[in-house]
């Protein structure tokens, strides 16, 4: 029913040119993506390098040689054990940023790049932390990132890269110098806390001193005031006494007799204290006169209305005249036998 369809040459070419044409153009045509950047190569040479976007080579004379990222890598440095500068092994690794500059170096001055790049940060890190005793390494991770940085950088700027970072990851002493290390911490924390203590107890030894310092002194100071005041009260007193006394003895050399029972008076109440004070005796079994006492009293108050009435009617002069004895009756008997006149 159906005749076989037999192609005629004619069609034939067309279908074999417009293969081939379809194969130049998918070689010759190359779209870069972004952030990327090829290598073309032309007979096996180098002869530039592709950008993002669309581009045209010769096909079957130039090809892409390497297609590299042009964005920031993030490469692991795996761990190894490393010896410090004081004998101790710690086990170190860490992580590397770099980001390709230069394409045509990336491809061409070093074999492989990941691999090249790994191997240079893990000998210097074992040649940065081989130079630093213990403590600086678990102290001081920033002065190691620093110096790796800007070791590796220098090393790398002539395949095209460039280090934008180098951190240490991690840092791992042996068991047993993790031990050490915590009784060093445990005992030098138990030091400051004794240290904190004794300064704390010598503080308020010094406050407790000083207190005790200010409380003297105004004992002290009440002290002396108050023997001041003792000092003054006497003096007054003792002012007082020697006025009594010029007056007392004043009017006995004015003639007035009853100036006498001043001192009788004042050595007889003394007398009568003494006597009630002493520990000894608190009862008293003897006659006494009340009445010689009374009879003293009453000559004082009247040596005092003798001296009140010549302030009286002194005038303003400078002194006080000399008063006339007045007249007066026979002066009071003395007391008894049994008294302090016999």
């Amino acid at each position: 029913m159906f005749e076989a369809f037999t192609p005629s040459p004619f069609l034939i070419f067309v279908i074999a040119a417009v293969v081939v044409a379809l194969i130049l153009v998918s070689a010759a045509v190359k779209t870069v993506p972004q952030a990327s950047e090829w290598t073309v190569e032309r007979f096996g040479r180098y002869t530039r390098t592709l950008r993002p976007g669309l581009h045209l080579i010769m096909p079957f004379i130039d090809r892409v040689g390497t297609k590299l990222s042009m964005r920031e890598t993030v490469l692991d440095i795996p761990s190894q054990d490393v010896i410090t500068l004081d004998n101790a092994t710690v086990s170190a690794d860490g992580v590397t940023f770099f980001q390709v500059m230069d394409a045509a170096k990336a491809a061409y001055e070093v074999s492989d790049l990941m691999q090249a790049i790994t191997a240079l940060s893990m000998t210097n890190i074992r040649s940065v932390i081989g130079g630093m005793p213990l403590d600086d390494v678990l102290s001081r991770r920033d002065d190691i990132n620093e110096k790796l940085l800007r070791v590796i950088d220098h090393a790398t700027n002539p395949w095209g890269v460039k280090v934008t970072r180098v951190e240490i990851k991690d840092l791992a002493p042996p068991r047993d110098l993790t031990n050490a290390m915590n009784q060093q911490m445990m005992a030098e924390r138990q030091k400051r806390a004794e240290i904190l203590q004794a300064e704390g107890e010598k503080q308020a030894a010094i406050l407790r001193s000083e207190g005790e310092k200010a409380s003297q002194i105004l004992e002290a100071e009440g002290r002396k005031e108050a023997a001041f005041r003792d000092a003054e009260a006497r003096e007054r007193a003792a002012e007082a006494e020697g006025k009594a006394t010029t007056m007392v003895s004043g009017a006995i050399a004015g003639g007035d007799i009853q100036a006498i029972n001043y001192f009788v008076a004042q050595r007889y109440a003394e007398a009568l204290e003494k006597i009630a004070s002493a520990e000894n005796q608190k009862v008293i079994m003897m006659p006494l006169e009340a009445s010689s006492l009374i009879g003293s009293i009453a000559g004082i108050g009247e040596l005092a209305k003798s001296a009140f009435g010549n302030d009286a009617g002194g005038g303003s002069g400078g002194g006080m005249p000399p008063r006339t004895p007045t007249p007066r009756s026979t002066p009071p008997a003395p007391p008894s036998d049994s008294g302090p006149w016999s």
